[in-house]
């Protein structure tokens, strides 16, 4: 579980990149029964200010934490860099978990060549996001499908 968890915070934190996430495991609605669709994670998370509030926190853990930090220094001294960032971030978020956004950055290979990320550094962004999520209360099912919807990313994002 913990690898799961790890194998997907990077991707968020390092989302320069696009990825198409369609969100293949059902999150939509509840299938064969005929009743009711169910909330779609984005809607579970509190839609697209929730999100914003999230990726908020979280751009501020990574940007205290001394591990991962100077992978964003640049961005995080040019407010226009920054901004963009966060949105393309919010963005990303968004469409993994089913609501109307779409991310238009970079994909994750593109975006993250040359960086020199190792396992640790991605373990570190996903502990950064875990811990925005859990100040925001975020439900440990809804935590785990978002992790799992930005997990494959990670082979993308480590070179290391």
């Amino acid at each position: 579980m913990r690898k799961i968890l790890v194998s997907i915070a990077i991707v968020a934190s390092f989302a320069l990149g696009g990825v198409n996430f369609g969100l293949a495991t059902g999150l939509g609605a509840n299938k064969g029964t005929g009743t009711a669709k169910e909330k779609s994670l984005y809607d579970r998370l509190g839609g697209k200010k929730a999100i914003s509030a999230v990726v908020d926190e979280f751009v501020a853990n990574v940007a205290g934490d001394d591990r991962i930090n100077k992978f964003f220094a640049q961005t995080a001294s040019d407010k226009t860099r920054l901004d963009s960032f966060k949105k393309k971030l919010v963005d990303q978020i968004c469409q993994a978990s089913g609501g109307p956004c779409e991310y238009t950055g970079k994909d994750m290979k593109s975006a993250h060549q040359g960086m020199g990320i190792a396992d640790a550094d991605f373990g570190a962004l996903v502990e950064d996001l875990v811990k925005a999520l859990d100040k925001f209360k975020v439900g440990e099912t809804e935590k785990n499908q978002l992790l799992g919807a930005l997990g494959p990313m990670k082979s993308d994002i480590v070179e290391k």
